[in-house]
């Protein structure tokens, strides 16, 4: 960053994950309106704890619900879908690889919808590159 640059707050990141959702080709595209997209500074203590995770820059997105191939018309009272992304582990990120911001957010994006489908690594590239 040049002098006098800041890094992007809570609102740019989250203008550069729902551009990201935009890109989302179909047929994944039609399930995501419902979908709340959050984006938070850290990691919650506790969501860390719950993983197992101790370092908090490891953890730049994630998933919270059912993938849409478990969901059934028996699920009562279900908490929404969500995707979060975590700021500054992402920055982080994005400092340390030297890949750009929105390659970084959309990447992470593409890999949290993926949880959401149930799809694998392979198949959340595949979105991926019919995203650039």
């Amino acid at each position: 960053m040049a002098a006098g640059d800041f890094a992007p707050g809570l609102d740019e990141i989250e203008r550069l994950a729902r551009a990201a959702l935009a890109r989302i080709p179909e047929p994944f595209a039609s399930h995501l309106p419902d979908i709340i997209l959050a984006v938070e500074d850290w990691p919650s203590r506790e969501l860390l704890n719950d993983m197992g995770i101790a370092d908090p820059y490891e953890l730049t997105g994630l998933y919270e619900g059912r993938p849409v191939g478990e969901k059934s018309v028996d699920d009562f009272a279900t908490l929404p879908d969500r995707i979060f992304l975590f700021r500054r582990p992402l920055l982080d990120e994005w400092a340390e690889t030297g890949v750009s911001l929105p390659d970084l957010v959309n990447h992470v994006v593409v890999h949290e919808v993926g949880h959401h489908f149930g799809l694998s690594d392979e198949q959340m590239e595949a979105i991926e590159r019919s995203m650039e």
